[in-house]
């Protein structure tokens, strides 16, 4: 299986560069798993396709400010992003121009030594101070990027979710930034049950697949748990609904190996069978990307490619500001 069969062509001004002004105001196209049927609604009308008795199940990580602009001795400037630190491993960054072992970066008053060059971008460091405090201190949201812009002050409460509550993700789980409250308390009243877990967005999410074949590709781990409650949901959910692939990853990951918290490397492509998720709600996302595999797997990839088609004809918008999608 080759990654260069799940690409389609994303026109430039297809891929939403700001989030929309109103929380919620954005596009739901509805896809049918079985048939490939399209519709074509709004976020905001959700609750329309959703029944008493399912479980709606959401990601409560919390997006750090990981982004950090750092000085050398002589001036020049460093950009650090953050990962994600994994009980006592080092804490890691990925970080933009030049470093060497041993190189002192400075932010504010504070020093981050670089202890040692990992390659493809990313460096083990240290500093006095707790990295995710410097990061709550100074950083700014890691915006994805393909916005080819900086981060404005409204991206502080836009690129996290309404319910953001767990401490700890690299990138928002996106398909929840069109997510609001008011959507929600009709959903209850509807009699969805809407439950939660955490699964905190790591270093995976910026790597590239390397390997035109699909098999050789490795996903990075990242730290998840699933409560119990979630779990006793689960077993009396009419459907199990997941809002978004951070979601689908772990209640998979939690199906084929019974942990409900620990490290999730589970990679998902077509040919995968799904024991738990029965619809997804999720983004339109890039050419190539392992999330797009598992969307493929989900819905089939004729299906998922001639939804995309239909959603750029019709000028949807695209990636992590962008519309949306139920796939049931």
């Amino acid at each position: 299986m080759l990654v260069s069969d799940y690409n389609y062509d994303l026109p430039e001004e297809r891929i939403a560069k700001f989030p929309p002004e109103e929380r919620g105001s954005t596009r739901l196209l509805v896809l049918s798993r079985e048939t490939g049927a399209i519709q074509d609604s709004y976020y905001r009308n959700l609750d329309e396709f959703l029944h008493p008795g399912d479980v709606l199940i959401l990601n409560d990580t919390r997006v750090m400010q990981s982004r950090l602009f750092c000085q050398l001795p002589d001036g020049r400037p460093r950009e650090l992003v953050v990962l994600e630190k994994h009980g006592d491993e080092p804490q890691r960054v990925m970080y933009r121009g030049k470093l060497h072992d041993g190189d002192i970066l400075s932010i504010g008053d504070d020093k981050i030594i670089i202890k040692k060059i990992l390659g493809n971008g990313i460096a083990e460091v240290e500093s006095e101070a707790e990295l995710a405090d410097l990061a709550e201190k100074y950083g700014t949201v890691p915006l994805p990027p393909y916005l080819h812009r900086e981060a404005a002050e409204s991206d502080k409460e836009r690129y996290q979710t309404v319910w953001a509550k767990q401490m700890g993700s690299a990138a928002a789980p996106t398909a929840s930034l069109n997510m609001t409250e008011e959507l929600l308390e009709r959903l209850r009243k509807k009699g969805v049950v809407i439950k939660y877990l955490t699964l905190h967005v790591g270093l995976g999410t910026f790597l590239p697949i390397r390997s035109d074949k699909v098999e050789d590709h490795q996903m990075h781990s990242e730290w998840f748990r699933i409560p119990e409650d979630t779990i006793a949901a689960i077993k009396d959910a009419k459907r199990v609904i997941a809002l978004g692939t951070t979601v689908a990853r772990t209640l998979e990951y939690y199906a084929q190996t019974g942990k409900t918290s620990g490290e999730d490397d589970i990679f998902i492509y077509p040919g995968f069978e799904f024991k738990i998720v029965d619809a997804l709600i999720t983004n339109y996302h890039a050419p190539k990307s392992t999330v797009l595999m598992l969307a493929s797997a989900f819905a089939g990839w004729e299906h998922l490619k001639n939804a995309y088609e239909h959603a750029i004809e019709e000028k949807y918008n695209f990636l992590s500001y962008g519309d949306s999608m139920l796939i049931c």
